[in-house]
């Protein structure tokens, strides 16, 4: 396979299945994501909302914990992408540090703790479906985050910082 040509320019491909991608498409989403603000998550971390999917339980953000810190103990019941775009993270459980580029996959069922030892904290880029569970350091059960958590996490700092709803988040 060879480059694509470098002409700027619309290729109309054709589509076997257009009328019913037409009739039942949802349209992709572009999100400005300056446009979204801090929310407070915790008192040494916070997360710029990026993406709301309710139909499949889907949100996506950018998670800052500001330095060295932990985001408790917790259990994925869907699977969660993450990239690290500053710092370094690490989980408890396990004995690899990610840094700048470094990808994080984690499945359904995966318990750990999310650690950043780093001077300047760490940013992760995540991806994540399903709910998420905290417990406390006892393994008691705290509270379960999920897509419904997350978008009143981000509306309701808006309405209290009279920031306007970004509908770009909704997809």
């Amino acid at each position: 396979m060879t480059a694509p040509p470098s002409a700027y320019k619309i290729v109309d491909i054709p589509e076997p299945y257009a009328d019913v991608i037409k009739r039942h498409g949802v349209e992709g989403k572009f999100v400005e994501g300056e446009e979204s603000p801090w929310v407070p998550f915790g008192d040494n971390a916070a997360i710029r909302h990026l993406a709301f999917d309710v139909r499949n339980n889907i949100y996506s953000n950018i998670l800052w914990i500001k330095s060295p810190g932990v985001i408790g103990t917790h259990r994925h019941r869907g699977t969660v992408v993450m990239l690290c775009l500053e710092g370094s993270v690490r989980y408890l459980e396990y004995d690899w540090v990610a840094g700048p580029g470094d990808f994080i996959y984690e499945t359904p069922g995966e318990t750990h703790t999310l650690v950043t030892d780093h001077p300047d904290g760490v940013k992760l880029f995540g991806w994540l479906q399903g709910p998420i569970e905290f417990y406390d350091e006892n393994a008691n059960f705290l509270e379960t985050l999920d897509v419904w958590w997350y978008i009143n996490h981000y509306e309701s700092y808006c309405r209290e910082h009279n920031i306007p709803i970004n509908k770009q988040l909704y997809l």
